[in-house]
């Protein structure tokens, strides 16, 4: 149960980290099949499991236009409330539906600066049943903080837990 997750027991080792979480969240998810709820619990727990992780959240691909991002469950600071596809980092990996990693937020042409504080950021798309629903934004306010580790062991979550 959610109760019992503790993320100081898990791996030093970044890639073992994120194999050991992805047990723990779907553990933790088993049964639930409420998106909204799936969405907040991945979201925290990813969020207390890194500590280079400043923000951690779920921005929601608005059915009303589908093509834009309405802001969803997250951990830390405010959010952006909409972001228009193929604006900054999380519009970018919604139109090209692909993850983005960025060393340096300052060099990302048209990055929208939700918190001035971050400093590199990790954006991956999210699919159900192949249809794009949602990207997850993590920010770090260190540079450099995310590379192909996190975007495998992520996008392996993401998978397991909406795919």
């Amino acid at each position: 149960m959610a109760e019992d997750f503790d993320p100081a027991r898990l791996s030093a080792d970044k890639a073992e980290r994120y194999a050991e979480l992805a047990l723990e969240v779907a553990a933790v998810l088993e049964g639930e099949s409420d998106r909204t709820a799936r969405m907040a619990t991945v979201a925290s727990m990813l969020h207390h499991a890194f500590d280079a992780f400043f923000w951690t959240g779920f921005y929601m691909v608005d059915s009303a236009t589908g093509e834009e991002l309405m802001v969803g469950p997250y951990q830390g600071t405010l959010g952006c409330l909409r972001i228009p596809f193929g604006r900054g980092v999380c519009g970018t990996a919604a139109a090209e539906r692909r993850t983005v990693i960025v060393d340096d937020v300052d060099a990302f042409p048209g990055h929208i600066a939700c918190d001035s504080r971050s400093k590199s950021e990790i954006v991956i798309p999210v699919f159900s049943e192949g249809r794009l629903i949602a990207v997850l934004d993590v920010d770090s306010d260190r540079p450099a903080a995310f590379d192909a580790v996190d975007a495998a062991g992520i996008e392996t979550i993401l998978g397991r837990v909406f795919g």
